[in-house]
This record gives C-alpha cells, structure tokens and sequence, in this order.
C-alpha cells in the first residue's frame, strides 16, 4: 500500500485525498490489462485490413483508405465495448472486479474521473459508447460497400470524437490537471496525453480528407449542372 508522510492512502489514484470508500484493488497486473486492451485491437484492425483488401464494386481500396477503415473499426471497438461498459457500469467499477473494470481503474491512475463517476466523463463516454461506437462500425460497412454516403459518415463521426477529445483535455486543464500524477511517463503521458491525443491527431486529419472528398464531389455536380444549363 502506498503511503504519505502523514498517512496511508487506500488508493493509487491523484489527488491523494480522493475520497473512494469502495474501491477494491486490481488483482490483474498492468501488463495483462494492457495486453487484453492492444491485443483485441489488433485482432480488429487485422481483420479490417483483410477484408479492406477484397475487391468490391468501385475496385480495391488504397493503402490509405484501408488504414483509415482499419481506424473506424478499432473505434467502434473501443467505443462500443470498452466506453460501453463505462456508461453502463460506472458506478460500481471502484469495487468491481470484472475484467472490464480493472481496465478502468488501470486507466484512472492516469485520470481519476473516472473512478469517481465525474459527471463529465459519464456523460461524454455515454454519447461516444452509444453514438460514436455504433456510427463507427457503420462507417466501415459504408466504405467496404462503397455506399455514397460513406464520407459523410467519416466527418460526422470524426468531429464528435475531435470535439469530446478537445473537451476531455479542456475541463482537465481547468482543473489544473489535478487528476493525475503530473509528469508520470505512464500514467499521464501515455494513458491520459498519448491515449487521447490520437482522436485529436487522427480526426483532424479525416475531417480534412472528408472535406476534400465532399468538395470535390459537390464542385463536380456545380459543374455538371453548370454544363447541362449551357446546353438548354
């Protein structure tokens, strides 16, 4: 059990006076819970990117587009599965065991809203589990099935995720980022910047590529148009 100069504390999470008369430790090591975490993902990324590669109506998907199919399904993973058991279970995790469960308290030693239910946090985990997970996986049905709305898809779903991400780093700036442990190379670089910074870094990208497509498309019909109206 960790201690302080004053006191021992019952938790491993920041700030140290957080008060969390429930929790129960994990009996599952980092390690395990980590591995379960990128193991499933790369099974779902995988398998993405082999079914990416068949052929379909408008041919073969590029490298690119196929990454970017591979990212939806990864998302609708996470959202619809681990976000999801958050929205559902937030309130018993601190004393939970289930696996599902210590992966979110592994995770609160990075940010400890989470453990303590912050209104915040449940509220945007619920949209991302209950929108975001459902419209991710449909966006990869859209683009295997070359549907026309499928860039559509892309943009709407990517600006909810850049939008809930933006807001998750700004209520914890606000806060002084007094949920964590400052500094810590794990627990805040990587599970609370890194983790997140991806549906920053990664959105941003696929709105731009969205709006490019989307653009494009439109300025295609304008012209089209513009050609049938000189002909009549």
């Amino acid at each position: 059990m960790e201690t302080t100069s004053k006191h021992q504390v019952a938790h491993p999470f920041w700030p140290r006076d957080l008060s969390i008369p429930n929790y129960v430790p994990n009996d599952r090591s980092m390690s395990e819970i980590l591995t379960f975490l990128f193991s499933v993902s790369g099974v779902f990324l995988l398998a993405t990117w082999g079914i990416s590669g068949w052929e379909n109506a408008s041919g073969r998907l590029g490298v690119w587009r196929r990454l970017a199919v591979c990212w939806f399904a990864v998302c609708g993973f996470i959202h619809g599965v681990i976000e999801g058991w958050f929205s559902l279970y937030y309130e018993v995790i601190p004393a939970d065991q289930s696996f599902l469960s210590q992966l979110w308290k592994e995770y609160s030693k990075g940010d400890s809203r989470y453990v303590i239910a912050d209104n915040f946090t449940v509220c945007m985990e619920t949209v991302t589990a209950w929108l975001w997970g459902p419209f991710s996986f449909w966006t990869v049905f859209a683009f295997l099935t070359n549907k026309s709305y499928r860039f559509v898809l892309q943009l709407i779903v990517s600006l909810g995720q850049l939008y809930g991400a933006v807001l998750y780093f700004y209520t914890e700036h606000r806060d002084g980022y007094a949920h964590s442990e400052l500094g810590h190379p794990i627990y805040f670089w990587f599970y609370f910047v890194f983790m997140n910074a991806l549906w920053i870094v990664i959105p941003l990208v696929l709105i731009v590529d969205a709006w490019g497509q989307l653009s494009g498309a439109q300025a295609h019909t304008d012209s089209s148009r513009r050609q049938k109206a000189k002909r009549t």
